[in-house]
C-alpha cells in the first residue's frame, strides 16, 4: 500500500465540470489513510515543475463546494508535452515532497502526459501510481462512452442554436454558426439537439468526419432557402477538404503538435463569402458566429448529469489508486438509457494517450450535411431536458 502525499493538476481545455473532479478527487483523498498532505499544482505540469502547489488539505468544505459549482479550472490549466527534461524535473518534486499518487485531469494529451510520467516512475523504480481523469467537451476521448465536460458544453451549444434559430426565423437570411471541434464532430452534432419542430434550425450540420465540399455547401445552402427562405448552419472549426487540409486555420501549433483553429472568425468569414457567391447578385442576408471559447466554461447551462459523473470520475479515480496502487485511465460505461444510468472503470492509460477517436458512422447522416436518431438517443439523456419555444 502506498503512502505519502497526493498531487492533482488540471491541463487542457477547462470545462463548465472540471473542477467538480477537482472536488470529487480531494474529498475522497481526505477519507483515505495512504494519503497525508494534498497538493494542488497550478498550471499542470508547469507548476510541479516549479513546486507551484495550494495545500488543498486545508481549504474549507463549503470552499471547496463553491469551487466545484464554478466553471474552468480554478488550479489553472496548461498545454505542455513534457520532454525527459521536464519529466526528469518533475521527480525531483515529487521526490522532495514525498509524492506517491499524480492525478491529472484532462484530454488525451493529458493523458499522453500521465503515461510519459506512469512509465518513468516505472523505470526509476519509484513506488508511485498516476491515474488520469477525464475531461474534454470535444467528447473524444477513447474506451469510455462520454466525457465529463461535453454534456454541459452540448448544452451551451443546443440552447444557443435555438435561440438563435429563433432569430433567424424573425430576420430570415442565412445564419453559419462554427462550433469547436477539430477531428470529431460531437459538439457540433449537439445542435441537432435544438430542433423541435421540422422546419427548426440548424438545418445543415457539417462535421469534420466527412470531406468538406464547397460547392455541396453551396447547393446545400441554396436548397435549404429555396424551401424555407432562410437557413441556419453547424459547422465543426475542423471541417477539411478531400485532401485533409483545413478550410480555415491560423496555422499555429501548441507543443503537442495541435493545430489552432478556433479563436477567430476566419472560418466564419470564408464560409459567408461562399454563401454570398452562391447567390451571386441576388441579395442574401449572410452572418457568421464563432462560438469559441464560449462553449466550454458557460454558467448556469450545466447539464446535471455531467456534474454529477464529473465529481465521481474524480471520487472513482482516488478510490482506484488507494486500493490498487496500479496506472490507469478512468472511463464511463453507459449502463441503460432509459432511465439513463452509468458506472466507472479503469482502463490502461496507453489505451487513452494521444490518440483521440471520432463520431460513429450511424451517427451521420448518408448525406453527410445531417445527424441520425441514433445520435439523438445518444446525447440526449446527457444534456437533459431542453425548453421548448413558443410559437404564433
Amino acid at each position: 500500500m502506498l503512502k505519502g502525499n497526493m498531487v492533482i493538476g488540471q491541463s487542457g481545455g477547462p470545462t463548465a465540470v472540471i473542477n467538480q473532479s477537482l472536488v470529487g478527487a480531494v474529498l475522497a483523498a481526505r477519507q483515505s489513510d495512504s494519503i497525508h498532505r494534498i497538493l494542488g499544482a497550478r498550471h499542470g505540469i508547469k507548476g510541479i515543475m516549479e513546486a507551484d502547489f495550494i495545500d488543498l488539505s486545508t481549504q474549507s468544505e463549503a470552499k471547496l463546494e463553491q469551487v466545484a459549482a464554478t466553471p474552468a479550472a480554478a488550479l489553472g490549466s496548461v498545454r505542455l508535452k513534457p520532454g525527459r527534461q521536464e519529466c526528469e524535473r518533475v521527480f525531483d518534486v515529487f521526490r522532495q515532497h514525498n509524492v506517491r499518487y499524480f492525478f491529472y485531469i484532462g484530454g488525451n494529451d493529458s493523458a499522453e502526459t500521465a503515461h510519459i510520467i506512469a512509465e518513468m516512475a516505472k523505470a526509476a523504480s519509484y513506488d508511485f501510481c498516476t491515474v488520469h481523469i477525464p475531461k474534454t467537451i470535444d467528447n473524444d476521448l477513447k474506451v469510455t462512452d462520454h466525457c465529463p465536460g461535453f454534456a454541459s458544453a452540448a448544452r451551451f451549444v443546443a440552447l444557443a442554436f435555438m435561440g438563435d434559430d429563433c432569430d433567424n426565423r424573425a430576420l430570415q437570411g442565412v445564419k453559419i454558426n462554427v462550433v469547436m471541434g477539430r477531428h470529431a464532430g460531437f459538439l457540433t452534432a449537439a445542435s441537432a439537439l435544438a430542433r423541435h419542430a421540422d422546419d427548426d434550425g440548424p438545418h445543415l450540420i457539417y462535421l469534420p468526419e466527412r470531406v468538406f465540399s464547397v460547392t455541396r455547401f453551396q447547393q446545400d445552402v441554396r436548397r435549404v432557402m429555396d424551401k424555407l427562405g432562410r437557413c441556419v448552419v453547424a459547422v465543426s472549426e475542423g471541417i477539411a477538404d478531400a485532401n485533409g487540409h483545413p478550410i480555415a486555420t491560423t496555422g499555429e501549433r501548441d507543443s503537442h503538435g495541435n493545430i489552432q483553429l478556433s479563436g477567430t472568425g476566419a472560418l466564419g468569414d470564408a464560409l459567408s463569402a461562399h454563401v454570398k457567391a452562391a447567390f451571386g447578385d441576388q441579395a442574401v442576408r449572410v452572418r457568421a458566429d464563432t462560438f469559441g471559447y464560449l462553449q466550454r466554461s458557460f454558467p448556469t447551462i450545466v447539464s446535471e448529469v455531467d456534474a454529477r459523473e464529473a465529481r465521481e470520475v474524480g471520487q472513482f479515480a482516488v478510490n482506484h489508486a488507494t486500493a490498487t496502487g496500479e496506472p490507469a485511465s478512468i472511463a464511463i460505461r453507459r449502463v441503460s438509457n432509459e432511465p439513463y444510468q452509468s458506472e466507472y472503470f479503469s482502463t490502461p492509460l496507453s489505451s487513452v494517450a494521444r490518440e483521440a477517436t471520432t463520431m460513429a458512422d450511424d451517427y451521420i447522416h448518408p448525406d453527410g450535411n445531417d445527424v441520425t436518431e441514433a445520435w439523438l438517443n445518444y446525447v440526449r439523456p446527457l444534456v437533459g431536458t431542453l425548453p421548448t419555444p413558443g410559437r404564433l
